[in-house]
């Protein structure tokens, strides 16, 4: 038993490194039946960074994040997440490594007949042993984060479709996971509404360190998530800004074609690639 305690220790310090791989994609295979979705996937995601996968519909970039979840197992390959080989862990043996993930869906997913707090909460309220008092101040807390703590005791249909989407972020990050997934989070938004959800994810990575997956097909967003950065000013209010040089790298896109990744870099990289088809992506 000691063994295995301090072999898990020498991974969480690894995992704690700055640079360190947080997920790992290796040469991972699916298909449906005949159907083959992903032929050959391999990326790494590294701590506090940001990769953002595009793709036309059906190219199998939902069934990345799925994988990466456990939700999906892979026909080949290795997943690693924080240390973890998820593609041979049982469903039991799962629930840790999701503990440490967020996942954001398009429509927001909130349980419509439960108020705001208890949807931020859920996690908190009904599977952990936080003390209710404790649980209640982190809902207040990450409400406060993301502007929406005079909506705390509103049902989710007296909220606009931004509102469900950054509450559904709330709800993410109130167990302080370490990775947040966004499957399409701004799909259906108006371009104002869907960049207060992009500066939440631009926050939670630049000043919370979250390590984060973003699968969209709206190339506003995601080229606005890469190129933007979040800092606190003098006064101690948070501003986005136009991201360095440095940080701007740490922002890669991913283009999957026909079940294999195309393209990998960053904005500048993806806007000069010769690329006829990613060309025409863009377009």
């Amino acid at each position: 038993m000691a063994q295995a305690s301090t072999e898990q220790q020498a991974v969480i310090e690894i995992l704690n490194e700055t640079g360190a791989p947080v997920i790992v994609c290796d040469h991972v295979k699916l298909a449906f039946d005949e159907k083959v979705v992903l032929k050959d996937i391999s990326f790494t995601l590294i701590k506090g960074h940001t990769k953002i996968i595009l793709g036309a519909s059906g190219s199998g970039k939902s069934t990345i994040l799925k994988i990466i979840t456990g939700l999906l197992r892979a026909d080949e390959g290795v997943v690693w997440v924080n240390g973890s080989r998820v593609d041979q862990l049982s469903e039991q043996a799962l629930m840790p490594v999701r503990a440490d993930l967020g996942m954001i869906f398009q429509e927001g997913a909130l349980f419509d007949s439960l108020t705001v707090r208890e949807n931020v909460g859920y996690k908190l309220f009904e599977e952990s042993d936080m003390p209710l008092d404790e649980a209640n101040r982190r809902v207040e807390e990450v409400l406060g984060w993301i502007g929406l703590s005079e909506y705390i005791d509103r049902m989710p249909s007296e909220l606009s479709g931004g509102q469900r989407r950054r509450v559904a972020i709330a709800r993410a990050m109130a167990f302080k996971p370490r990775i947040l997934l966004y499957d399409e989070a701004t799909t259906g938004l108006d371009p104002i509404t869907a960049t207060t959800v992009d500066e939440e994810i631009i926050k939670l990575r630049d000043l919370e360190h979250v390590s984060s997956i973003v699968v969209t097909h709206q190339l506003r967003d995601a080229f606005y998530v890469a190129t933007h950065m979040a800092v606190v000013g003098p006064d101690g209010k948070v501003k986005i800004v136009k991201a360095t040089a440095q940080k701007a790298r740490e922002a890669e896109f991913i283009m999957i074609r026909d079940g294999l990744i195309c393209f990998e870099g960053d904005a500048d990289a993806l806007r000069r690639s010769p690329d006829a088809y990613i060309q025409t992506f863009l377009s």
